[in-house]
């Protein structure tokens, strides 16, 4: 079996490109979520949007017991106040 020199090279450039192309593929991909995560510090990371019922309305729960919470305290302010 006589192998010739130009054919191991050829091989040997195909696996160095797809290292290359791998390993620097996955770290642009790192990269760009990452970038992505950080592009909108004030914002709070979405969440998968909820896939029942049940996790809408505890959602909506959740969103008017802080909505309550916060004017039980803008109600003390106010009241201190006068």
């Amino acid at each position: 079996m006589d192998i010739e020199p130009l054919e191991i090279l050829k091989w040997i450039g195909i696996v160095l490109a797809a290292g290359f192309i791998g390993y620097f593929g996955r770290y642009l991909a790192m990269f760009l979520i990452e970038r992505l995560r950080r592009r909108k510090p004030g914002e709070p990371k979405s969440a998968p949007a909820p896939e029942t019922g049940e996790a809408r309305i505890e959602e909506s729960r959740l969103k008017l017991e802080k909505k309550k919470a916060k004017q039980q305290v803008k109600q003390a302010k106010k009241a201190g106040r006068e």
